[in-house]
């Protein structure tokens, strides 16, 4: 299926999900957005399918507090990630997997396993979300709140090479955690 159809597929997806819940949910909800999350997943026949669903699906399970599906989903999709190294998503897909399971490895108190996680996804390479987006924050808040301050500097300097459209705001996120604070990361949390 050529790249553009994906867009096209979740574009009807989400119009026939909001149709037959007549607006019962939204995506812009968690609710609405795991519920999405897991309708894309339940419909994926192909490796391929499945490649672009499992880290939605990882994400929303972890938000809405199913972390041994999100750990599940997030295995899965690492599993996956091989075969799909020539994808302009594989970048994205690869900070994800890891993002989730190093949130998972710090729910389970596993801080040590939950660093190498975050490192792991601030070298993923580039890919069109990531480049205009952003690295998600989730785990480098989580770290932050445990008192991890190096770690999570040590990821934001690996995220500018992906993100290169957020060399400003890496500045002043790095600025204000070397001063001792937690910065606001607004929309980087949720992506």
């Amino acid at each position: 299926m050529p790249h553009y159809m994906k867009h096209i597929t979740t574009l009807l997806l989400c119009m026939c999900g909001l149709l037959a819940g007549c607006g019962k949910t939204s995506l812009e909800s968690p609710k609405g957005r795991y519920k999405f999350a897991m309708e894309r997943l339940a419909a994926a026949q192909t490796p391929e399918q499945k490649f672009f669903a499992l880290g939605p699906a990882a994400k929303e399970s972890f938000e809405a507090g199913k972390v041994e599906d999100a750990q599940k989903y997030a295995q899965d999709l690492m599993v996956l990630l091989p075969d799909f190294k020539d994808s302009t998503d594989y970048g994205g897909a690869m900070s994800d997997a890891n993002i989730v399971l190093g949130r998972v490895a710090l729910k389970k108190g596993q801080v040590e396993e939950a660093k190498r996680y975050l490192l792991a996804a601030g070298r993923s390479p580039t890919s069109p979300y990531l480049a205009n987006y952003g690295p998600n924050m989730g785990l480098a808040k989580d770290l932050l709140e445990k008192g991890d301050r190096q770690t999570v500097l040590e990821y934001l300097d690996l995220c500018r090479k992906f993100w290169s459209n957020g060399s400003a705001q890496l500045t002043q996120w790095t600025q204000q955690i070397k001063d001792g604070k937690t910065p606001d990361f607004k929309g980087n949390l949720s992506i």
